[in-house]
């Protein structure tokens, strides 16, 4: 039987992406792009009520396409208000053009979204060795340096707990409990996707 981190519980969605994304290093700007909408929309929220609503984001967002949302009109984004596939909180869903527009701007600076904030843990997932869920922090110094330097640049519902949760998502962190099988599997994949400098 495999061991899994307890925050998981048994719900067949919320394994799913335990066992298969959670933890895996994200060094696609579009895909760093998505979770940075999605953990804006979970605050306040369970990450379970995101992933049953994410199929209607990647629909009304076109993809979490950033160039695209950051065309969007206030019209379209009262349109989107009005769909109950995705959270309807006003400020989450224009929050998603306001950092569509301060995203692209990262992008045009600095070559990609991705360099930027694996920039503020070297370009190499940290590897944490937690014995139990207790142990594993809402925030770090990188998050808190990463949500201070993203919102000096625009970015909204970017606090350093949300901003930690996305750096646990995208495996810039390993906050797998030790005991869970996908510990060492994400260790490994670290080792195996990281880009050359």
């Amino acid at each position: 039987m495999l061991i899994r981190c307890a925050w998981c519980g048994e719900d067949p969605l919320y394994v799913r992406y335990h066992d298969q994304e959670w933890g895996v290093p994200v060094w696609d700007d579009r895909t760093l792009f998505e979770f940075l909408v999605l953990e804006g929309a979970q605050a306040g929220l369970s990450w379970i009520t995101i992933l049953r609503k994410r199929e209607g984001y990647r629909r009304l967002f076109d993809g979490f396409d950033a160039a695209q949302i950051a065309r969007y009109s206030d019209a379209r984004l009262e349109k989107i208000l009005l769909d109950p596939a995705i959270v309807r909180n006003r400020r989450k869903v224009f929050g998603a053009r306001t950092n569509a527009r301060a995203f692209l701007d990262v992008q045009e600076e600095i070559g990609s979204f991705a360099d930027y904030v694996w920039d503020f843990v070297d370009h190499r997932p940290v590897q944490n060795r937690w014995r139990n869920p207790q142990q594993v922090p809402p925030t770090s110094p990188a998050s808190d340096a990463l949500s201070k330097d993203m919102k000096k640049r625009g970015f909204t519902f970017v606090g350093s707990t949300i901003m930690y949760a996305h750096m646990q998502a995208t495996g810039m962190v390993n906050d797998h409990t030790v005991d869970c099988f996908r510990y060492k599997e994400c260790k490994e994949l670290a080792r195996a996707t990281r880009p050359q400098p």
